[in-house]
């Protein structure tokens, strides 16, 4: 990046105030962000994105959207609720943060402080997902994060811990940032709701120790308008487990990046997603996985269901380091075109430098299976009723990756209801 460029992003980005360690972690992080640029067209990991209004100096109104028609996801399940409003903590609108081997504090908090576990994590799992492939919208909120959670789990959390996003303000740009530590044989399920803003940027950063277990399950809300780059940091240690799986129904942009490191033996990761779109939609999975360890295991499941124009994107690498033998690698992207209109993007990668793996990767984009369809209304079904179970069928690979049935069935009951609205 030329050396006045350089300056201009300097002087254009203001950082937080940040106590302590905070100040020299988003000085680092602006650095990085400087060394490497804005991203554009040109990037070789954005050429299917616009990244413009994602880097815009002001973001694009987004309407607030009235979801009153549905209950509240995961309303029913039994955890510690968490609400931001517009990128805000609300202490009103959560609950008590202290539970039994779980340790939550807001960012801010913890950056006060000059001695504390988030010193030496917070940026640093980004910074390791720089290369070989840079991620410089995650650099600028390790710089520009106003608010988050770190989370230290040092046993077996009690119940999940669920973090709302409410949006109210139609120009709300909103940085988050969440650290998320797990101690050796910790356990926590975390779950995410909501638009959160008009434009939202959020880092995840999770370290899981040896045989510590990490579920994650999101929702990404149903304005319309919205825009959302969002970023998941994983480094597993020996036979530790992680998992996520992300909804998305409606938003005009999404890009969903996840960037995991196995680094020891015996570790699993899986990460699935399911996409529906209608109209003016793109929707971009960007997904790197590194095997670095022995006997280690990862999958990538994505399905997108796209109509009247809209576009998905699926960039996904398995990435298996010399030494990282009885690597087992799956990928899978998928896409459901129900018009001529809509579009499915992909690019699949594999790079192996070990000669015991079995790595596999594969992308298919199609049409409703006119026979399946047939089969359907000869037995009375009507036409639309039929197209819905033949999508909710195509989406059944990716949601089987959520491990708890009630939580499944509650992301089916979603899928469900947008078929519901969306019925030509």
């Amino acid at each position: 990046m030329p050396a006045t460029a350089r300056t201009e992003l300097d002087r254009a980005i203001a950082l937080p105030d940040a106590g302590c360690w905070g100040t020299k972690a988003r000085a680092e992080a602006l650095a990085r962000l400087t060394s490497i640029g804005l991203p554009t067209r040109r990037d070789e990991y954005w050429k299917y994105t616009r990244p413009d209004t994602l880097t815009s100096a002001t973001p694009t109104p987004a309407a607030i959207f009235d979801n009153s028609d549905e209950a509240p996801i995961f309303g029913a399940v039994d955890c510690l609720r968490i609400t931001f409003v517009d990128g805000v903590f609300d202490a009103s609108a959560s609950d008590d943060l202290d539970m039994a081997g779980v340790s939550v504090e807001r960012l801010a908090s913890a950056m006060a402080h000059d001695i504390h576990w988030a010193k030496d994590l917070y940026g640093a799992l980004e910074t390791n997902g720089q290369k070989p492939v840079t991620r410089p919208l995650a650099a600028l909120n390790s710089a520009t994060a106003t608010d988050g959670l770190v989370i230290h789990v040092t046993g077996q959390a009690a119940k999940p811990i669920l973090i709302r996003y409410l949006h109210q303000n139609e120009t709300s740009d909103v940085v988050l940032h969440h650290v998320i530590k797990l101690e050796a044989n910790a356990s926590l399920t975390v779950l995410e709701s909501g638009p959160a803003a008009a434009r939202l940027n959020k880092v995840m950063e999770v370290d899981l120790g040896d045989q510590a277990n990490f579920n994650h399950i999101r929702t990404q809300g149903r304005d319309h308008a919205r825009r959302a780059v969002t970023h998941i940091f994983a480094r597993l240690a020996t036979e530790s487990r992680f998992k996520s799986f992300t909804l998305t129904a409606n938003g005009v942009l999404t890009r969903n990046e996840c960037v995991i490191e196995l680094t020891g033996n015996d570790a699993f990761a899986h990460v699935a997603g399911a996409a529906l779109g209608d109209g003016d939609f793109l929707h971009d999975d960007t997904v790197f996985i590194t095997h670095d360890a022995q006997n280690c295991e990862s999958r990538q499941v994505f399905k997108k269901v796209l109509r009247n124009g809209a576009t998905g994107v699926f960039q996904g690498k398995i990435l298996v380091k010399p030494g990282a033998q009885k690597t087992d690698g799956y990928q899978i992207s998928q896409a459901l075109l129900l018009d001529d209109d809509s579009q499915f993007l992909a690019k699949p990668e594999l790079e192996i430098y070990a000669d015991d793996v079995a790595c596999s990767h594969g992308s298919t984009t199609g049409a409703i299976d006119e026979t399946a369809l047939f089969y359907l209304r000869s037995r009375g079904i009507d036409r639309t009723e039929a197209q819905d179970l033949l999508v909710l069928s195509f989406l059944a690979e990716a949601i089987a990756e959520i491990e708890e049935q009630t939580l499944a069935d509650e992301i089916q009951a979603r899928l469900e209801n947008w078929l519901k609205r969306h019925r030509a």
